[in-house]
């Protein structure tokens, strides 16, 4: 298989007719393959949650376009209230607030010579897409939706 101009054409096609305005490309030989690999189609105003791999490394290569790749540290801060609990019972629940900081961005962008990054094991990240990109992305373990 080749990734020529007129194969990532194609896939474009497909990111332009999607809501999400994003296409992955599964590059796995089988749903078993302990080995996650894809290029995704990612246009501007694709949104990717806030997320983290919590088992595996992440290898991101931008083959064409520009994005940020956006790394953060979560912030906890607990706040509590009084509730009434049945049979007259007081006590106090607590309310755990989970809130995202911005610590890092990479500008992905083969142009410019930066062509990729490794996020940790853990890390939360997500994408904010500049222009048409496409990139590969891998991470290890079998593909859970």
């Amino acid at each position: 298989m080749e990734f020529d101009k007129e194969f990532l054409g194609k896939l474009f096609e497909q990111a332009m007719g999607s809501p999400r305005l994003c296409h992955n490309y599964d590059l796995r030989t089988s749903p078993d393959d302990t080995n996650q690999r894809m290029l995704n189609i990612l246009l501007p105003g694709t949104e990717v949650p806030v997320h983290r791999h919590e088992d595996t490394t992440e290898i991101v290569i931008c083959l064409c376009g520009k994005l940020d790749e956006v790394i953060y540290e979560e912030v906890v801060s607990y706040e509590s209230s009084a509730i009434e609990l049945p049979q007259s019972m007081d006590a106090w629940n607590v309310f755990r607030k989970v809130e995202y900081r911005e610590v890092q961005r990479i500008r992905l962008n083969p142009a410019d010579a930066k062509y990729g990054c490794q996020i940790p094991r853990g890390v939360w990240h997500t994408i904010e897409v500049i222009e048409p990109s496409v990139i590969f992305e891998t991470k290890d373990g079998v593909y859970r939706q």
